[in-house]
């Protein structure tokens, strides 16, 4: 079983729930997760490629994906260092923090409401939201070049790769085609034809897009497309929704 909600605290973020079992894969979307397991709270790293939904123990889960590029400022942690890793925020915070963290998140009937109410607070702590992040996440998922985005937002290529990685745990032309990927595999998920989804979301041709969905998701637009070895469809939010395949 697996839900999402928007968060109508929290702005870009989605709430979920879910219950263990079905060997589904976790595909890369550019998102960071505060999730709880059985009473533990854990931070999901930006992924660079699937990963299975069982690597983190538990029988129910809830958590809070949090849009591309704000979950550092959040956490206290540069996204780089959490990049495709399950860590529990033991290891990341004092105990004592960890501690009241876990209180409130406890606190609340629904633990989706304590996790939201737990990144509003640490969002607040954290001030004002990096404009330039939510710039950068823009332009790459309109399909801006990379080049182009960099003089956008005044910043050299090499500036723009070094707070990526902080902001996303990877440079910006690897953001882009995971914002890209995400793109199409919605559109095939809905029934558009293969070639006109290549067309559109700007790859070469069907062949691309094909290689990009292997090499980024680890399956085929096909399979994906009709949810086969597992595939749960959701709905993907515009901070690009941590779909399973």
């Amino acid at each position: 079983m697996y839900e999402e909600a928007v968060s109508a605290a929290v702005p870009g973020a989605v709430l979920w729930r879910a219950t263990a079992g079905g060997g589904s894969m976790v595909l890369p979307d550019g998102c960071m997760d505060l999730l709880w397991a059985d009473g533990r709270l854990l931070v999901a790293g930006p992924d660079t490629g699937p990963h299975p939904a069982g690597e983190v123990p538990g029988g129910t889960f809830a958590g809070i994906r949090l849009a591309p590029g704000t979950a550092p400022a959040l956490i206290g942690v540069p996204a780089h260092a959490l990049r495709d890793l399950r860590v529990e925020l033991a290891d990341l915070w004092p105990a004592r923090a960890v501690r009241r963290a876990s209180a409130l998140v406890e606190g609340y009937g629904d633990i989706r409401a304590g996790l939201e109410a737990l990144a509003r607070a640490r969002a607040a702590d954290a001030g004002a939201p990096d404009l330039l992040t939510a710039e950068v996440v823009a332009r790459l998922r309109a399909g801006e070049a990379v080049a182009a985005t960099a003089r956008a937002v005044g910043l050299g290529p090499r500036q723009l790769h070094r707070r990526s990685l902080d902001a996303f745990g990877y440079g910006p032309r690897t953001l882009g085609r995971i914002l890209r990927l995400r793109r199409a595999l919605a559109l095939a998920r809905a029934g558009r034809p293969y070639a006109e989804v290549a067309c559109v979301t700007g790859y070469a041709d069907q062949a691309h897009l094909a290689r990009e969905v292997r090499a980024l998701a680890g399956t085929t637009l096909r399979a994906y497309a009709a949810g086969a070895d597992g595939a749960k469809s959701e709905t993907p939010q515009p901070s690009g929704s941590r779909t399973t395949a």
